[in-house]
């Protein structure tokens, strides 16, 4: 497979920053929707079940971000470490379709799918 030319490079730079910034601001609005729903409120059983669905719901999703959000800041770390885009269980470069994906994947399409499998 042919190296990446620097614009490639570049245009997935800055939708990994672009990335990490919808990440950063959809952690900060999902701070308060995961808080422990308060169970003294003087709401009825079905809103408060309700709630904590809800709650649980945002807490999951917040994870799923903040997983999403160390993935990001690993690939800019290995763009800073000029190991971008190879991945990194075969060290073959990753296709640039799948980085245009998933900007932050660490393996190309063959590591995941066999990791997926096991």
């Amino acid at each position: 497979m042919d190296e990446r030319t620097e614009q490639e490079l570049e245009e997935l730079r800055v939708d990994l920053e672009k990335l990490k910034s919808e990440l950063e601001e959809l952690l900060a609005l999902s701070k308060d929707g995961a808080k422990p729903v308060e169970l003294d409120e003087p709401i009825g059983r079905l809103s408060r079940m309700d709630a904590m669905q809800h709650q649980q719901m945002a807490v999951a999703n917040r994870q799923s971000h903040q997983l999403r959000y160390k993935q990001v800041c690993a690939a800019l770390n290995r763009f800073e470490n000029a190991d971008y885009g190879y991945c990194r269980r075969c060290d073959e470069p990753i296709a640039f379709g799948r980085l245009k994906a998933r900007p932050e994947s660490p393996f190309c399409l063959n590591c995941q799918g066999a990791s997926e499998r096991r």
